[in-house]
């Protein structure tokens, strides 16, 4: 089953996005898959997996330079 994570972050430019997509994809493997909506005002990031782990993904978003704040 998986579930969604939502985070409120300060990625604003899909140059960023193409930067974090490796790291991204490599965190969540093939159990599951992310996106970026970079419309939204808080520049949100969904994460849907098996095995969430909020503080993995705000974690590598914070270790490349990048505010990550999990929504519930």
């Amino acid at each position: 089953m998986h579930r969604v994570l939502v985070f409120r972050t300060s990625v604003r430019k899909r140059g960023k996005v193409r930067y974090l997509a490796p790291y991204l994809n490599n965190l969540i493997n093939d159990h599951g898959r992310w996106n970026f909506d970079l419309e939204d005002c808080d520049n949100i990031l969904r994460v849907e997996t098996q095995n969430p782990k909020a503080v993995d993904v705000s974690g590598l978003l914070q270790k490349h330079g990048f505010l990550c704040e999990e929504l519930n």
